[in-house]
């Protein structure tokens, strides 16, 4: 379980691929923290310390996972967003995410508003219940934001410059890819609400 607030946008140091999975290892300030089979939100998808040495660690994707996010896209010296798993007694400063990751989305406009942005993004729902509301929350690569001017198909957010600075929301232009984890307490409602339609 995580929250959205991203920690760190850790740097790739390298990618190995092996058979279907693909071994992702990154550098980032708190590795020494770390533990072997700790989880660890990557960009949003929630994934598994398999090794680490004093200034690196590494995780592995599967199939699965390539497929419905932008970690098989991830270059050498590319920045992750980090964010560790939530502890229960702490506040809740963003919103519950998961880790799992419902789909991609592109980049289609990004304005700067003197001073922050705004991005906009545009998916192909792959569910019914992949839907956003105005004010409500979404995670995009990790991060954890509110909804302005939601569409069936799109929606924006605001960034502030701390987020700007501290995440690869800096990296992100028109076309870029990014992965999305709608709000869990939606999607719950949503399907609900569809299991008693007429």
């Amino acid at each position: 379980m995580f929250t959205g607030i991203v920690e760190e946008a850790a740097k790739v140091i390298k990618l190995e691929k092996e058979r279907e999975n693909l071994h992702i290892t990154m550098e980032c300030s708190f590795v020494g923290e770390l533990k072997i089979d700790q989880s660890i939100s990557h960009n949003g998808v929630c994934l598994t310390v398999v090794k680490k040495t004093s200034k690196s660690y590494t995780v592995t994707a599967i199939r699965e996972t390539l497929d419905k996010s932008n970690l098989g896209l991830l270059k050498e010296g590319d920045k992750v967003n980090l964010e560790r798993s939530a502890v229960l007694s702490g506040r809740l400063d963003g919103h519950i995410v998961q880790g799992h990751v419902d789909q991609t989305a592109s980049c289609t406009e990004v304005r700067e508003a003197d001073g922050s942005w705004y991005y906009r993004f545009e998916y192909v729902p792959a569910q019914s219940d992949y839907i956003t509301v105005e004010k409500g929350s979404v995670c995009v690569n990790g991060v954890s934001l509110t909804v302005v001017n939601s569409k069936d198909n799109s929606f924006e957010v605001a960034i502030i410059p701390f987020t700007y600075e501290m995440t690869n929301f800096n990296q992100i232009q028109a076309g870029t890819v990014v992965n999305l984890e709608f709000d869990i307490i939606g999607k719950y409602i949503a399907r609900y609400m569809e299991r008693f339609k007429s």
